[in-house]
């Protein structure tokens, strides 16, 4: 049997961080240990894709002396200096979760900007891993990328850990459960909105998310104290994996209203705990949730976001259809070690070129 391959992991601040990405990300290193690759982990600056001059400088020579497969984080990736990526002489992956061109709130300019460097920076890479079709999709049509050089590692997901207990007695409302960092393209601020157009119906909400903007996490804030159902609204911030078990256990309905996602962990944690699930057709999101778990509404549209909630609050018949389709789509889903099976056959192709 053919030894797994040296490798390197390029990832920028520290991976323990609570986003998606960098969740797949230590899963996935994680996981090719586990498959007995010995893989170095290289963490660059967190200021990425934002670095300083310095920052940049340090990044290009940390990649430029590794000798082994590297794979480099899509923050990284997608805006580290082109001619200094050339220098890299191991041979490249990238890990791209989305295009940091397609980020939420950029001026035109800079969106310009990180759409060149990344589309630059990918004719450089010999394989660039993806986490949904929705991606893959999205680099072979606008940035040129052949699918030949795209594999999809699609997220894995842990079992749920407690069972369902989502109104557990007559006087407990239906919990919505929102969970995504606070920042514009998660949408919390469209939840909100459209969660004050039910205040005649009987529910409470929780939004969990690590404030990665701090100014919009203050938005938020100022928005939900001015809402007429502040006193029914938890922003709960970031909050650790007991608490999020528990509060995945005891939901009866998963909201995200996102303006984007390249794939959306948080959906197959809803999914893995039975959860139906309203958000938005926009990005990887029709793609991850299966049409007979959740209700998807246009992006930017609170009004339509709002009638679907109502839709699943007033049908209790309805909800527990769709929670039934989720729990069967949940338990179909890949574990973590097949993600990082995915990635092991990438590495060990690269390594036997």
């Amino acid at each position: 049997m053919t030894r797994p391959c040296d490798a390197a992991f390029a990832i920028p601040g520290d991976i323990a961080t609570l986003t998606g990405g960098y969740i797949y990300e230590r899963r996935l290193l994680e996981g090719l240990r586990a498959l007995g690759h010995d893989m170095r982990h290289l963490q660059l600056p967190a200021s990425f894709p934002a670095p300083t001059p310095a920052e940049m400088a340090a990044a290009v020579a940390a990649l430029a002396a590794e000798d082994r497969p590297l794979i480099i984080d899509g923050l990284v990736f997608g805006a580290i200096d082109t001619a200094g990526l050339a220098r890299v002489r191991a041979p490249v992956v990238a890990m791209i979760h989305h295009p940091l061109a397609m980020e939420t709130g950029l001026d035109p300019a800079r969106r310009a900007h990180l759409y060149r460097t990344e589309r630059d920076n990918l004719q450089l890479a010999r394989h660039v891993l993806v986490p949904s079709r929705h991606a893959r999709a999205m680099l072979t049509d606008r940035y040129g990328v052949p699918a030949c050089r795209i594999t999809i590692a699609r997220p894995g997901v842990d079992p749920a850990r407690l069972a369902p207990s989502p109104a557990s007695s007559p006087a407990s409302s239906p919990l919505i459960l929102s969970v995504g960092i606070l920042h514009p393209r998660k949408g919390h601020d469209l939840l909100l909105t459209a969660l004050a157009e039910l205040a005649d119906l009987d529910w409470q909400a929780v939004i969990v998310g690590n404030p990665w903007d701090r100014t919009h996490a203050a938005a938020l804030a100022r928005q939900l104290a001015e809402s007429p159902v502040a006193d029914r609204v938890t922003l709960a911030g970031r909050v650790d994996a007991g608490r999020l078990e528990r509060l995945y256990a005891s939901a009866a309905i998963f909201a995200l209203a996102t303006r984007y996602e390249g794939h959306g962990l948080v959906f197959d944690e809803a999914l893995a705990h039975g959860l139906p699930i309203v958000s938005c057709a926009t990005g990887a999101v029709p793609d991850t949730v299966p049409a007979a778990a959740g209700l998807l509404v246009p992006p930017e549209d609170a009004p339509a976001f709002a009638a679907a909630l109502r839709r699943l609050l007033d049908d209790e018949t309805l909800r527990t259809r769709m929670r039934d389709a989720a729990a069967r789509a949940g338990a179909a889903l890949p574990g973590w070690p097949e993600t990082a099976a995915v990635a092991s056959r990438v590495l060990q192709d690269l390594a036997g070129r």
